[in-house]
């Protein structure tokens, strides 16, 4: 920091550099490519960020067609993309789909999406239940409602949890889950 000189070229203090209180204007092309930089972004997304830092929506909506006619943001590989992560972090298709819908891509084509990436969703129920609680069987009803529940919170539907504790053993009557 820089000292204050008075006419006798003596130190007086600190200068101290004063706050800037107008902002100068966001560079919306600009900051939508160093967004885009760091991670894809969906549409939606992406006007709510550049709305979020000032830029008029007139010019999001201008900004966001330049940078999806050059193909820097795409909602198809922004969803292929968070298809994969979501796969391999264990979330089941429910849970993809209602992702894919908060950043604004319909659900006929989140399911697309997810039938392209064509995954096992039973060996993955089955892989997140052994990350869970290990190799043990259920010792009771009540744990396999338990692990059920788990799957079900992690997005599966009902037939491959169904399937997939069915098999880890226990009683495989029909009559408990109905």
């Amino acid at each position: 920091m820089p000292f204050l000189i008075n006419d006798e070229n003596r130190a007086i203090g600190w200068a101290v550099p004063s706050k800037k209180t107008d902002k100068a204007p966001v560079d919306a092309y600009n900051k939508g490519i160093e967004l885009l930089a760091r991670r894809e972004h969906s549409s939606r997304e992406l006007k709510s960020k550049l709305a979020r830092r000032g830029v008029e929506n007139e010019e999001v909506d201008s900004v966001l067609e330049k940078l999806q006619s050059k193909d820097f943001q795409n909602d198809a590989r922004f969803g292929e993309m968070l298809v994969r992560t979501r796969i391999e972090s264990g979330h089941g298709p429910r849970w993809i789909v209602a992702e894919l819908q908060t950043h604004g891509i319909g659900e006929a084509k989140a399911r697309e999406l997810i039938d392209d990436a064509a995954p096992n969703w039973t060996e993955l129920a089955r892989s997140q239940l052994r990350r869970r609680y290990g190799g043990k069987k259920p010792s009771n009803l009540a744990e396999r409602v338990k692990r059920s529940n788990f799957l079900l919170r992690r997005g599966f539907d009902a037939a491959t949890v169904q399937l997939v504790t069915r098999a880890e053993g226990l009683d495989t009557s029909a009559d408990e889950l109905d």
